[in-house]
């Protein structure tokens, strides 16, 4: 199964290809229904340090919903599990970090929500690859593949926050996450209890922390 590819030239950069060398890369991926400008509106809040993308789903789900989609979520399942789906769209990103990566020191992943879905899976695709993962109001997809076991051996970064009164990921898909993630990689977690489908002043501190602690020591 295969994803359509990502669109170049609906990327945000914060930087100019000249100000890009040698630095880290953070590939911003947003949730259902948004766009590449929604994340890119974090970035002053995060370490300069980074050079950031923000790039665009490509796929626009129907009508009314606005902006752009990595996977379909419409249908009698909703928001369960689609694995296959899911892992095509990964590839498809990950394409793109092929393409567009340069010479970039590393190159991390920062989602919300389906988005965060996406920054997993793309690690887990290639934990070689990429340096870490930050999973904001997502989960990780159910799905086995077949590069789990190196992710396993390598156990990479991940950041994985949600609030407790989010409403739209579904509590089993919560449940498998909390499960899966503390096995496979060296996971920084927390729940906002008072938080819904969105992120927050302190979550967004705590993942420019993390963020920090990616950076090689001075």
């Amino acid at each position: 199964m295969s994803n359509p590819a990502l669109d170049p030239a609906a990327v945000r950069w914060s930087a100019a290809p000249a100000e890009r060398a040698g630095r880290p890369l953070l590939v911003l991926l947003h949730g259902y229904g948004s766009d590449e400008n929604d994340l890119f509106g974090l970035t002053p809040h995060l370490p300069a340090e980074y050079v950031f993308a923000a790039v665009r789903a490509p796929l626009a789900p129907p009508f009314p919903t606005p902006g752009w989609s990595w996977y379909p979520i419409e249908g009698l399942n909703g928001r369960d599990p689609q694995a296959a789906t899911a892992a095509a769209a990964a590839r498809a990103v990950v394409s793109w970090i092929d393409a567009e990566r340069g010479d970039a020191a590393f190159v991390g992943l920062l989602g919300f929500s389906q988005g965060g879905v996406m920054a997993l899976e793309a690690l887990r695709l290639r934990p070689h690859d990429l340096a870490f993962a930050v999973n904001l109001s997502g989960y990780a997809n159910p799905g086995a593949l077949e590069t789990d076991d190196a992710l396993t051996e390598l156990r990479p970064a991940v950041f994985w926050g949600r609030g407790g009164r989010d409403a739209v990921i579904p509590a089993a898909l919560v449940a498998h996450t909390a499960q899966w993630l503390p096995s496979r990689v060296e996971l920084s977690g927390r729940v906002y209890p008072d938080l819904g489908h969105a992120v927050s002043a302190e979550e967004l501190s705590d993942v420019a922390t993390f963020l920090h602690k990616q950076l090689p020591a001075a």
